[in-house]
């Protein structure tokens, strides 16, 4: 007989949750390794973009913690690791012009880094949709804040992988 409460319960379920998505990343060839090769090129490209690059250059104070706490962030949303704490809503939406052109050019970008560190098309799939996802929620976020209900698919026309 099971004694134990729903709260238990419930956080085995989520462990076991948590377990499966990071087991289902890692058949797939995505894991922490991975994750951290892809926030490393994709940010060293960022860097040298004349679009994005200055946007970045103004924002981030200290490249090392920045990467670190993109690491973090991409663990959690690819493993469900429950590691990143913050709002990237609101360190988005304070930037001054940012638009749909900012977010498909980010895409690309991280489309093009998915491409390079390629090993099964599944891992690019997966981290490449994960990537629309977020650049769509920004920007519609975004859009939103500026121009009411209206701005509410504002990411349908952002590049799929």
């Amino acid at each position: 007989m099971n004694m134990s409460t729903p709260v238990e319960r419930t956080r085995e379920e989520v462990r076991q949750a948590r377990e499966a998505k990071r087991a289902a990343a890692a058949a797939l060839g995505v894991d922490e390794h991975y994750v951290s090769e892809l926030v490393e090129r994709f940010y060293a490209a960022i860097r040298e973009d004349d679009l994005l690059g200055p946007i970045f250059a103004e924002r981030v104070e200290s490249w090392p913690e920045h990467l670190a706490r993109m690491k973090s962030f991409w663990r959690s949303i690819l493993f469900n690791s429950g590691e990143f704490s913050g709002n990237p809503m609101v360190k988005h939406v304070v930037i001054p012009g940012l638009e749909e052109r900012h977010f498909a050019h980010w895409l690309t970008l991280f489309y093009a880094t998915l491409r390079d560190l390629e090993g099964d098309p599944g891992a690019s799939s997966l981290v490449g949709e994960r990537a629309r996802a977020i650049a769509d929620s920004l920007l519609t976020g975004i859009t939103i804040r500026r121009e009411g209900i209206g701005g509410s698919r504002a990411g349908a026309g952002l590049p799929h992988i």
